[in-house]
């Protein structure tokens, strides 16, 4: 059976029950996983959240912004064989531009 993953809204993990299959364009055969499609509703409180969520990041200061955004860095990087590996499957690309994109996405 194929994971399910859904969208995290709030704080919570959200999906409307309809799902969009991702397949390996290099193997067909591999079913990456199923995404959640999200809902009016779904959209409509990521909306809320992003709302009442930015008054609080709009006073933060630079090196709080900065500590956030590290702590979402170091992670990619310490997953980067993983992620490279996700990607090469989700995009039919070679382990290795999978591994250098998510690379990247560290970096940014």
């Amino acid at each position: 059976m194929t994971e399910m993953f859904k969208n995290l809204i709030a704080g919570e993990w959200a999906g409307s029950g309809n799902a969009s299959r991702n397949i390996n364009p290099s193997d067909t055969n591999d079913v990456v996983g199923e995404y959640a499609q999200g809902s009016v509703d779904d959209l409509n409180n990521a909306v809320a959240a992003a709302k009442a969520a930015f008054p609080a990041w709009s006073r933060s200061g630079p090196q709080e912004r900065y500590e956030i955004l590290k702590k979402a860095s170091d992670e990619v990087f310490a997953r980067k064989e993983e992620l490279g590996r996700l990607l090469s499957r989700e995009e039919g690309k070679t382990l290795a531009e999978g591994i250098g994109e998510a690379g990247r996405a560290g970096q940014v």
